[in-house]
């Protein structure tokens, strides 16, 4: 009887050995299983993480704006252009286009593109705080099935081409129509001469001589259209060389003496003797004859006084002044009066000849030396133009 039971507790202990063993292995291989998966998933995650940070990396490179929507409609990408270009300040992946930018108009062009597919040219005005037109390029993507994962949508500013768009037209309408008025007048006396006005020496030598100032207006138009036309395309190269501020100041005064003396003003050089600019004497003799010239004409009409002065300024430059004792210009109009083609008094700036360009000459020429231009007025106590310009 004990052999058989020794046999039977042998075999036993060999079983269990057995099955301890192979409880072993079965954990052992369980580990290697689960370390395998881990390590595959931490290889796709970081596969996953650098395809990530590369598309990030190509979506912040691009030049447009690119936002990516889920099929949820949530946003879950926006590159770093678009966000300068809407001035996001916050991270609004996650948030629809209704919670994130307020954009109604974005919000119709997604449901759009949901029916449609894909949306080219649109154009979209952003109601932020600097307004802005943005052309919109929208399409869905899909999956292999052919099914909408969602919105891609790729934005273009085209603000500056809008603004330069309706500058060109507002320039043509401008030209256009200060053309008009001196050739209609010419056009119209001609006719009346030879309809038999000419045959009155009196009233042709009038029309002639009426004939003969918007013939000059004509000229002084083309003239300042020419200049400002080759200011602007950089085709005037700026002569910079040593000048003396009071000489120039003076040859203005000199120049103007006759006009200024039809109007009783007095022009004042108090330019400081000791100032040099580092500037093309002929550009700065324009700049000079232009303001003293406006200041003469829109000053007070008897007994006016017009002032030149200047000063030295920190960073080696020079500030150097016009001001006058006339009416001033109204606050909401001193940001425009150097834009072209505005004026402050139409009917008189045309009575006394001004084409409209004269300060937008001025600063395109202070520009170009590196200075700016600005003015100060008060209603009823004159107006003072500034510009600024390097020190010799």
């Amino acid at each position: 009887m004990w052999p058989s039971v020794i046999f039977i507790i042998i075999v036993g202990l060999i079983l269990l050995d057995a099955w301890r063993r192979e409880r072993r292995h079965r954990r052992q291989r369980f580990q290697e299983r689960q370390e395998y998966t881990a390590t595959m998933l931490r290889q796709q995650q970081q596969a996953f993480a650098e395809a990530q940070t590369r598309q990030q990396a190509l979506f912040n490179s691009m030049v447009d704006g690119v936002l990516l929507l889920g099929s949820n409609g949530k946003i879950q990408l926006i590159n770093q252009s678009l966000a300068r270009l809407l001035s996001l300040s916050t991270d609004i992946r996650g948030q629809s286009i209704a919670e994130a930018l307020r954009w109604p108009a974005l919000a119709d062009l997604v449901a759009r593109v949901a029916v449609e597919n894909q949306v080219l040219g649109s154009e979209l005005e952003y109601p932020g705080t600097e307004p802005r037109c943005l052309e919109v390029n929208a399409a869905c993507y899909v999956d292999p099935d052919g099914k909408q994962q969602g919105t891609i949508l790729v934005f273009h500013d085209i603000t500056r081409l809008k603004q330069l768009e309706n500058t060109r037209r507002e320039f043509v309408a401008n030209v256009s129509h200060e053309l008009r008025t001196p050739l209609s007048m010419i056009k119209g006396y001609v006719e009346t001469l030879l309809e038999g006005a000419r045959n009155d020496p009196d009233q042709a030598t009038r029309f002639l001589q009426i004939i003969d100032k918007h013939a000059d207006r004509l000229t002084y138009l083309i003239e300042d259209l020419l200049t400002i036309s080759k200011l602007e395309s950089g085709q005037i190269v700026m002569n910079a060389q040593r000048v003396n501020l009071r000489e120039q100041g003076q040859r203005v005064v000199e120049d103007l003496r006759a006009r200024a003396a039809e109007k009783h003003v007095t022009v004042e050089n108090q330019l400081p003797p000791d100032l040099w600019a580092l500037a093309d004497a002929d550009r700065l003799q324009q700049v000079l004859f232009n303001l003293v010239e406006n200041a003469i004409k829109y000053g007070h009409r008897q007994q006016g006084r017009v002032v030149i002065d200047a000063r030295e300024l920190p960073e080696d430059k020079l500030q150097v002044w016009v001001q006058d004792d006339g009416p001033g210009v109204p606050p909401e109009a001193r940001e425009r009066v150097f834009e072209r083609f505005f004026r402050v008094d139409k009917a008189r700036s045309r009575e006394t000849g001004g084409t409209g360009l004269g300060l937008a000459i001025v600063k395109h020429i202070v520009q170009a030396h590196g200075g700016k231009v600005w003015l100060e007025s008060h209603l009823g106590q004159g107006s003072t133009f500034y510009f600024t310009l390097p020190k010799a």
